[in-house]
């Protein structure tokens, strides 16, 4: 067989190498090392944002009323439970009285006696009256000495210290009684408003102290939230703004609030401000104290501004900035930001101008050297 001649084989040659270099090319170009990367841009826009404060809070009760004995002693009885609803005035349980109720019978003897001693002065007292007048009259007309005048003035006055030391004992009697009547009225433990038992520290029979907390009463009508939120970003927070609070176990059901105060004094450990925030209507059922919430703060809306995604900024070389796309390639831009929304746009200072793109999503890192292939959606991401 005949051998190709050497111009017909190298022909033959190029024709398979060529599309085959082609071909790698274009692999190249398109999927490999070298093709492009594929973004999503947006235009910047000049609106105005409504900015937003997340924090966390507990929900706690403005008015906690810890209630207990005023003297050391024992509990005898306790007739409420965690849980029960309560009126004010009603007894949540009774400290064993001891001698007590003794000691209140025998003041009210005292006081008795007391009295009728007070009645047996005013009689003496009456008598000796009577008796100095009489005398003094008899005196008038000779019918009687100096002498016996003079002693039955003396027994007057004597009867009339009697009197006023009768009326003090009288009182001395009567506030020693009203003293251990408000001490024994003392161990009935009494709910001083309409509220909630939120905890039962002790059982009956156990021996507490003065002061010791037996049964802790909340008003349900005072829930708030002591909510905390980030220093930085807390700029604009006072009352009277609008919220809105998702307790863990609502299941991401939002309630309407209202921040109530900002607390003067900060957590300088944490770096946080603290705040109260009220409930717009109080929440049924009640949610336990010490539930974590989740609160948002609406700040006050914004003067107009350039607007972009905070996904499209980046940090390049120590700088922040974004990937410009000029003429169709790309540029990085340093930008310097502001107040954001919790939606995820961020008004831009300076750098960036009504109508300039920017990219916002890229699948590789970004160089200037990148060359971008802009899509509307990027692969895989949710819309």
């Amino acid at each position: 067989m005949k051998r190709l001649p050497l111009q017909k084989r190298t022909l033959a040659l190029l024709a398979v190498v060529i599309p085959l270099f082609a071909l790698f090319v274009y692999v190249g170009l398109r999927s490999g090392p070298l093709a492009p990367v594929t973004v999503t841009v947006d235009t910047v826009e000049v609106k105005s944002i409504t900015p937003a404060l997340f924090g966390i809070g507990t929900v706690e009760a403005r008015y906690t009323y810890k209630i207990g004995p005023t003297v050391a002693g024992r509990v005898q009885r306790l007739e409420v439970q965690v849980g029960d609803r309560v009126q004010a005035g009603q007894v949540l349980g009774e400290m064993e009285p001891v001698d007590l109720d003794d000691r209140v019978r025998s003041q009210a003897s005292a006081y008795k006696h007391a009295e009728a001693a007070l009645r047996e002065a005013k009689a003496r007292q009456v008598h000796a009256q009577t008796q100095a007048q009489r005398y003094e009259q008899l005196l008038a007309v000779r019918s009687t000495s100096e002498e016996i005048v003079a002693i039955k003035r003396q027994e007057l006055q004597i009867a009339n210290a009697a009197l006023s030391a009768a009326h003090e004992d009288v009182t001395r009697a009567q506030s020693d009684q009203e003293a251990l009547v408000a001490q024994r009225s003392n161990l009935r433990l009494i709910a001083p408003v309409d509220g909630l038992v939120s905890s039962r520290d002790v059982d009956p029979g156990t021996t507490v102290v003065a002061g010791q907390t037996v049964v802790e009463v909340i008003d349900p009508k005072s829930l708030w939230l002591n909510v905390r939120f980030d220093q930085i970003r807390a700029t604009g927070l006072a009352a009277g703004l609008p919220a809105h609070i998702v307790l863990r176990s609502r299941n991401g059901q939002a309630l309407a609030g209202r921040v109530l105060r900002v607390e003067p004094k900060a957590d300088a450990i944490t770096e946080e401000m603290l705040a109260k925030v009220n409930f717009e209507t109080q929440p049924e059922p009640l949610p336990p104290v010490g539930e974590l919430a989740e609160v948002t703060v609406d700040l006050p809306a914004l003067p107009t501004a350039p607007v972009i995604s905070n996904a499209a900024i980046h940090r390049e070389h120590d700088q922040v900035g974004v990937w410009q796309v000029r003429d169709g390639d790309l540029h990085f831009t340093p930008i310097k930001s502001g107040a954001s929304d919790l939606a995820g746009y961020v008004q831009i200072r300076e750098g960036l101008k009504d109508g300039d793109q920017v990219v916002v999503y890229s699948d590789k890192a970004l160089t200037t050297h990148s060359r971008i292939d802009v899509v509307e959606r990027m692969p895989g991401l949710a819309r």
